[in-house]
């Protein structure tokens, strides 16, 4: 099965200030080098979670609580980017330790603790142990991150290739897929296939929030997609599992 990174939104929105605790996260090498960006959530004064295979190998990260991403110094910084220390959740594999994607991506969280408090924002919250476990099959939610949003063909561009990014925080309502399948207990899988009001997520940058539709609980973080058009369904650690919440908590 193809996996790979997942965290833009498609057939969305620009978000505005609908949610002003999701972020724009770089990380950087022990040279001061821009690695790779994803999506992150304030969930404290100051710490930002995130996916696990972005803070994973990385030296530290500068983060940037914008609508709108250019013009602001990204990714080298700027007067609104915060400087932070990254962790990755000790469990977190970032290389299959099975066959199969069960193996895959295990514990993908991963934490940001910014070198300053972020006093104007409000956080965003987390679920109580086994809250994803209460919910019923295609139970709403949303889905908020920087990245790609759409994907110019023809020219012969590949697929991946032909994704295209804006700049722009978006945001689009998506749905979860309850299931008992082998990823169940690990994962929230939604649903990608934009149409009927909905949208999904894709390539750019992962880490974003799952949110519980209109609040600002976060049930899981961007995680994975399924094959390169990004369609079908897609992953998302869940974060209501009782070790990672623990462990998140620790730095709270």
């Amino acid at each position: 099965m193809f996996a790979a990174p997942v965290g833009a939104i498609t057939n969305g929105s620009p978000d505005g200030q609908k949610h002003p605790y999701v972020c724009m996260v770089v990380f950087f090498d022990s040279s001061d080098k821009p690695m790779w960006r994803t999506t992150g959530s304030l969930i404290s004064e100051k710490v930002v979670l995130t996916a696990g295979h972005g803070t994973f190998g990385t030296a530290k990260a500068r983060v940037w609580f914008e609508t709108d991403i250019k013009g602001t110094g990204y990714p080298y910084g700027g007067p609104t980017s915060i400087e932070g220390q990254v962790y990755t959740n000790l469990d977190y594999w970032d290389v299959p330790q099975s066959n199969g994607l069960p193996g895959f991506d295990y514990h993908d969280v991963g934490l940001v603790v910014l070198s300053k408090k972020v006093t104007n924002i409000s956080p965003a919250k987390l679920p109580t142990a086994g809250f994803v476990d209460t919910l019923r099959v295609m139970s709403p939610v949303d889905l908020v991150g920087y990245g790609v949003q759409w994907q110019d063909h023809g020219n012969g561009v590949n697929p991946y290739d032909a994704w295209k990014w804006s700049g722009l925080r978006f945001y689009a309502p998506a749905q979860y897929v309850a299931s008992k399948d082998v990823l169940y207990t690990e994962f929230l899988k939604l649903t990608a296939n934009p149409g009927q009001g909905k949208g999904g997520t894709a390539f750019g940058d992962s880490g974003g929030p799952i949110l519980l539709a209109g609040t600002n609980t976060i049930l899981g973080v961007n995680s994975f997609v399924t094959n390169v058009n990004c369609a079908g369904v897609t992953y998302a650690q869940r974060i209501d599992i009782p070790d990672i919440l623990s462990w998140i908590n620790s730095f709270m």
